[in-house]
């Protein structure tokens, strides 16, 4: 006898270790909201016998008590809690049965397999009528009346809301592979079209490379035998030559730098090395357009670009060359002025052309490269106008910060010269261009399994885990809701009979 109390000692020495480290590591929420639960419980089950004096008042009163107690127990001891309920069954307190149904409930909730649960509910029914049977024996008289009303307290506070908690301990996983193949879904859509954005892209390297690379290596080809034979027979025409050959050639390394763009998967910045956008840079590009017959001065106030953002130095590039070269295609011999001026963390890049002062016939154009940079600058954070000048001519302008600090705009709209057209989030490749983050196709999937629900799937080179979807007839909403408006319409009878029960204890 010793030897079972001393181990008896020790499981509960054990149990409360056990609970109290427990209670440590839980949130301190969830600690609130138990303790919270319990001390309502409490209030209801035992400030009602102050002005209600049930026959067994201490009875009474350790009823209340355990039943307060049965509430955080719910959820680490699920079992326990349900086949704890059955001393309230049959006890003198009838305000402790309004909480047999919510810890039931709950408890039920929590119990997997649902046939575990039903045998918890079942052994705590044949509990309570066993009670019920001992303490009709006492009067046979009122033996029937014990055992009838503790069987139909059991129909009613115990069975119809662990029936509504196995329903709702249903709809959860439910839910839970609902959003699980939604992410599964979601997930394969993102790679899906990052695959077909890449092969388009790779498609349209491949079309550039085999077109334009090329005529442009034939150009550069031929402009170099016309500067060989214009340096002996026309030496003014020289110049010119050199100019088409060394205008082939760049473009030669910019068609480069796009392939190079249109095949590579991930994103990366501009080359911090790189002097595009310095004033030496600038100067190269006003030269050029010199020597290709623009009338053009350069005015750069403040210090140099050299330590701007990479990003920024790029979309300065682009605005100044984009500008000129729409001067030297709408108006030809208008005198240009190029203005930069760097300060406080800004730069302000500005190209103005006068009107032109002989007639000319400017090119067809659809303002796609204006369009192009007006969406550069801002994806940078800065701001974009074009637009004919107050004096007459054309003024393209640009306001970059130093450091963007994104790569997107900050709200979701822009205009375009007079029109309002949405911007969507994009990033910045390596020549500045906007373009989508792809994932390398070429990298093989790996399998990952599910912590939670041991669902095999597979894992993306960005690491995010997608799951292999799982059968459509176990995840469909109507399934869902259908447990949760069940559980509903089985607890309506647990709560009239609530009612009822109270209506009787307060009328007596």
């Amino acid at each position: 006898m010793s030897q079972v109390l001393e181990r008896a000692r020790r499981a509960v020495i054990r149990e409360a270790l056990t609970e109290r480290a427990a209670l440590r590591a839980a949130p301190r929420r969830t600690v609130v909201t138990e303790a919270a639960a319990s001390l309502l419980v409490a209030a209801v089950a035992l400030l009602p016998l102050l002005a209600v004096h049930p026959t067994r008042p201490v009875l009474a009163v350790l009823e209340g008590c355990w039943a307060a107690l049965l509430v955080p127990v719910r959820h680490r001891r699920p079992v326990l809690a349900v086949l704890g309920t059955a001393p309230l069954l049959v006890g003198d307190n009838v305000w402790t049965m309004v909480a047999i149904p919510l810890i039931v409930l709950s408890a039920t909730r929590n119990i997997t397999p649902a046939r575990r649960a039903w045998h918890s509910v079942l052994a705590t029914c044949a509990g309570a009528l066993t009670l019920a049977l001992l303490i009709g024996l006492r009067t046979p008289r009122a033996l029937p009346e014990e055992v009838g009303g503790t069987a139909l307290s059991a129909l009613l506070l115990l069975v119809l809301p662990a029936l509504s908690g196995t329903l709702l301990g249903r709809r959860r996983p439910l839910v839970r592979l609902l959003r699980e193949r939604n992410a599964y879904l979601e997930q394969a859509r993102s790679l899906t079209a990052a695959t077909a954005r890449l092969e388009e892209r790779a498609r349209i390297a491949g079309e550039m490379h085999d077109l334009l690379g090329h005529r442009l290596s034939l150009i550069s080809v031929h402009a170099g035998a016309l500067e060989l034979s214009a340096a002996r027979h026309a030496p003014p025409l020289a110049g010119q030559a050199e100019l088409l050959r060394t205008t082939a050639g760049s473009a030669m390394e910019e068609l480069r730098e796009i392939l190079d763009v249109l095949r590579r998967a991930e994103v990366t910045e501009p080359s911090p090395k790189s002097d595009r956008g310095t004033r030496e840079d600038i100067a190269a590009l006003v030269a050029e357009a010199r020597g290709a017959g623009v009338t053009v001065d350069l005015t750069w106030s403040g210090p140099d670009t050299a330590d701007a953002g990479p990003r920024t130095r790029q979309a300065m590039h682009r605005v100044v060359r984009e500008a000129l070269t729409n001067v030297l295609k709408h108006a030809a011999g208008a005198p240009t002025r190029v203005d930069v001026h760097s300060a406080d963390g800004r730069v302000e890049v500005s190209v103005t052309n006068e009107a032109p002062r002989t007639p000319v016939h400017p090119l067809v154009g659809n303002h796609s490269g204006l369009a192009g940079l007006d969406e550069r600058v801002r994806l940078l954070g800065g701001s974009f106008t074009a637009g004919p000048a107050p004096t007459g001519g054309f003024r393209v302008a640009a306001r970059l910060p130093c450091t963007p600090s994104g790569t997107t705009t900050p709200d979701a709209t822009t205009t375009q010269f007079g029109t309002t057209t949405p911007v969507a989030a994009a990033a910045v490749d390596p020549a500045g261009d906007p373009a989508p983050p792809l994932s390398d196709p070429a990298s093989p999937p790996t399998r990952a399994v599910s912590p939670s629900l041991g669902l095999t799937g597979v894992t993306d080179p960005t690491g995010a885990e997608a799951y292999a979807p799982l059968s459509a007839e176990a995840l469909t909403w109507p399934r869902v809701l259908g447990a949760g408006c069940a559980a509903v319409c089985v607890g309506l009878p647990t709560v009239a009979s609530l009612v009822v029960l109270l209506a009787l204890a307060i009328l007596r």
